[in-house]
């Protein structure tokens, strides 16, 4: 995949390059066609999200439903709750995950 059709806010991705390879993230904004904002609530916070090319992502058919409602209704997504949403999908449970 190297372009943002078909990505949606919420969706969860892994990165495949940079410091932060092999991280599970998901996608807070998207910016162009090659280059997307994502966060973890950890290394990458809700205020300072890192723009990522598409390229350098592994994406993942799976997205947090109510992390991406609070985020479009405006609501109190904060940092604790995007790790509690990616908790299952990180490290120890990568390898069942589908891939797109």
């Amino acid at each position: 995949m190297e372009t943002t059709e078909g990505l949606v806010i919420g969706q969860v991705v892994k990165s495949k390059a940079g410091r932060d390879k092999g991280r599970t993230m998901m996608i807070l904004d998207i910016v162009d066609s090659n280059h997307v904002l994502v966060v973890d609530g950890d290394l990458r916070r809700l205020d300072k999200a890192k723009r990522k090319k598409i390229k350098h992502l592994i994406v993942y058919n799976i997205i947090l439903k109510e992390v991406r409602q609070q985020l479009l209704s405006g609501g109190k997504a904060n940092n604790a709750f995007i790790r509690k949403a990616l908790k299952p999908y990180c490290e120890d449970n990568s390898e069942r995950m589908e891939v797109e």
